[in-house]
């Protein structure tokens, strides 16, 4: 479970399964986020780039076996394509302006970010993802690329029409939706990995799509979910019709008992806030 070479402690991490028996050793990198440009955790190993998450309550622990474990925050860590992070520093190293395409740059001229020596890791899959968003020459042994803006919004494209085909499949909600409803849905979801200018307002206008105004729109109804309908809702009702007879005569009595036991109880909270007082 020490899942980076430095740990030192024992957290809890949800990854994919990559048949390790639980030894799992990669390295945690600090990435700019490609939407906001901040700090974020990224898990690289086995040649793949995953997003790191945490959760933590208030307080928490784990038991795992004999052991406890202080830290209680849950690690999830979820594949992204590398495309998506390498973006916006390769938009920035080719120095585009206005209608120039901009410069070819090698790739450690590109991964060398200030104050994220994370990106010179990723040597080995940027030069094998970017190719499909790039274009690049090779002198020698060394290849040079060059951001391409046509490529880049095909690729996109390309993944809204990925997505648009699978969230019908993960939930009745977005089954029962119309096309444009899910394909808004979509672009919102790679929305979150792309800067507005100029990715998601170009990705928008080759859709035809104000992506805004859609969201607005008063014809976007939040949908029940589907433990709220269908035969769930049907059976419920039906087992309330049985009973209804027996609510009616009794129910009186039922709300007095319970008042009077709730009258001078106490919230367990509280009970948990003194006595953490007390300690203290």
């Amino acid at each position: 479970m020490a899942w980076w070479g430095d740990a030192d402690e024992t957290r809890v991490l949800i990854a994919p399964d990559h048949d390790t028996n639980g030894n799992v050793s990669g390295n945690v990198l600090s990435l700019r986020h490609p939407k906001t440009g901040n700090k974020a955790c990224y898990l690289y190993f086995d040649e793949e780039l995953l997003e790191l998450h945490w959760f933590k309550q208030s307080y928490g622990s784990w038991f795992l076996g004999d052991y406890v474990c202080e830290d209680g925050r849950l690690y999830t860590a979820t594949p992204v394509d590398p495309v998506f992070i390498l973006l916006p520093i390769f938009d920035e190293a080719r120095m585009k302006k206005k209608d120039d395409p901009g410069k070819f740059r090698q790739l450690d001229e590109i991964l060398y970010v200030q104050g994220y020596e994370g990106y010179q890791q990723l040597a080995s899959i940027a030069e094998k993802s970017m190719q499909i968003v790039c274009d690049f020459k090779e002198v020698g042994s060394t290849k040079f690329f060059r951001l391409n803006d046509s490529m880049v919004l095909r690729w996109l494209s390309y993944k809204v029409h990925q997505l648009r085909q699978v969230l019908p499949t993960l939930d009745k909600n977005y089954a029962a939706q119309i096309e444009r409803a899910t394909l808004v849905d979509a672009v919102s979801v790679i929305g979150e990995y792309l800067n507005e200018e100029p990715w998601l307002k170009l990705l928008c206008g080759k859709l035809n799509l104000c992506l805004q105004d859609e969201l607005r729109s008063p014809e976007r109804k939040i949908l029940p979910s589907s433990l709220e309908s269908g035969q769930a809702s049907f059976d419920t009702n039906a087992i309330q019709e049985k009973t209804g007879l027996e609510k009616k005569t009794t129910g009186k009595g039922r709300l007095a008992k319970k008042a009077k036991v709730e009258k001078n109880t106490r919230n367990i909270k509280d009970m948990f806030s003194r006595a953490s007082r007390k300690g203290s």
